[in-house]
């Protein structure tokens, strides 16, 4: 049997050391964190997007006791930018997370439907998008959905 390798590249870096847009990007992923429902696992996601134009949309999780019918951070914003600005490319998406204890030390990465839907807007747009993953004790830079999700499934898969 023949075996594939498959690398993937991610940074880790201070807060500091981003541009002062993506730190910028990163806080207002801090503070979509307040917008979180998330009565049942209180735990509380905040996500915003940086368009083309400069607009940042912001997105939180939101929970629901029929657990299908709830929807992650990572979604409600690009929902929300695709539904109301369908002409702009996502550039940069930053994601933070806080529990009980306050803010993660951690990063905390999408879940597969998340990266499905970020690979979707890269193949969209034919341009990557840039991930920062913030944890208190550093930020994960992923400069595409592709090194998170190696293996794609989009529309030319299906032909």
């Amino acid at each position: 049997m023949k075996q594939i390798d498959i690398n993937i590249k991610i940074g880790v870096c201070r807060l500091e050391e981003l541009s002062a847009d993506e730190q910028t990007l990163i806080a207002t992923a801090i503070e979509a964190t307040k917008n979180s429902y998330s009565p049942y696992s209180h735990f509380s996601v905040g996500a915003a997007l940086l368009l083309e134009n400069g607009e940042m949309v912001m997105g939180a999780n939101q929970e629901n006791a029929a657990y299908p019918s709830g929807l992650c951070a990572e979604r409600s914003a690009v929902f929300a930018a695709q539904s109301t600005r369908p002409d702009q490319p996502i550039k940069a998406l930053a994601i933070a997370a806080r529990n009980g204890g306050g803010l993660m030390k951690q990063p905390i990465v999408p879940c597969g439907a998340c990266r499905q839907v970020v690979l979707e807007i890269e193949d969209r747009y034919k341009q990557a998008v840039r991930i920062l993953l913030y944890g208190t004790e550093g930020v994960y830079v992923i400069d595409t959905i592709k090194d998170l999700l190696p293996l794609q499934f989009v529309g030319k898969s299906m032909k």
